[in-house]
């Protein structure tokens, strides 16, 4: 059986949403327990979590099933890779010391199947939201992540929870996918895709999936989605890229 490289973002467990919080988290292992067999990568790219912050000994409670079946995954041999986004940027090495799974908090580019991938959450890519880009740099300052871990965890993970409820996204259903010359990620991959050979733009932040084609005929910028409402994910098998959806009815594809 010929495997394939599996992409997935925006779970956000820890709130709830469509369903509760670990009903979700019991389908996501669903689904990772129907792919195991033909999985050679996996990446999950950005907010996974709603909030999340590493003590030094202490991280937010629950996930269990996911951490089980992510831990069984990497014994089987299957390279996972984990991305940063704005609501769990504050994972430091709780996943690579438990699971030996590598924490990326930028982008990436990188060969796979013969194709170039570029790979990152989004978050505060392209022009505008000066505002957020303000705000991660805060939050990514040693400084402040020191403050921070001052903080009981009672206190420290309540707040966190308050501000990932205050910035997250709900999209509705309003298609607002209308005009990608508005997209900051499209007018970043637009540009990006000018001087460099990437064959497929990987992000999720977006809360939508999307797979739209650039302006050179050859890119492809694809969004994840979530899993908070359409439950959307991308394969790629070395020949084709698809969005799909997982035990869901909201299986809308935006940018085609």
């Amino acid at each position: 059986m010929s495997k394939s490289i599996f992409f997935a973002s925006d779970f956000h467990l820890g709130v709830d949403a469509l369903i509760s919080s670990s009903e979700r988290e019991k389908k996501i292992v669903r689904w990772l327990d129907e792919i195991s067999d033909r999985t050679a990568e996996l990446y999950l790219v950005g907010d996974v979590f709603d909030y999340w912050f590493e003590y030094r000994n202490v991280v937010p409670k629950g996930f269990v099933r996911l951490f089980g079946k992510l831990a069984e995954m990497r014994d089987s041999g299957i390279l996972i890779f984990f991305f940063t986004g704005n609501h769990d940027m504050w994972m430091f090495r709780y996943f690579e010391e438990e699971f030996g799974i590598p924490i990326y908090r930028q982008p990436i580019s990188k060969t796979i199947l013969d194709k170039t991938f570029f790979i990152g959450h989004g978050d505060g890519l392209g022009p505008g939201d000066q505002g957020y880009k303000l705000i991660k740099s805060i939050f990514n300052n040693s400084a402040c992540q020191w403050a921070f871990s001052m903080i009981h965890p009672s206190a420290g993970l309540s707040a966190m929870k308050f501000f990932s409820a205050k910035s997250r996204q709900y999209t509705g259903d309003e298609d607002p996918f209308v005009n990608p010359e508005r997209e900051w990620l499209v007018q970043f991959t637009e540009n990006h895709s000018q001087k460099s050979g990437i064959d497929f733009y990987i992000f999720g932040h977006r809360h939508l999936p999307i797979d739209y084609r650039l302006s050179n005929g050859k890119s492809r910028y694809i969004n994840l989605g979530e899993w908070m409402y359409a439950c959307s994910y991308g394969e790629w098998d070395g020949n084709t890229f698809e969005i799909k959806f997982y035990e869901s009815e909201l299986n809308k594809l935006y940018g085609m």
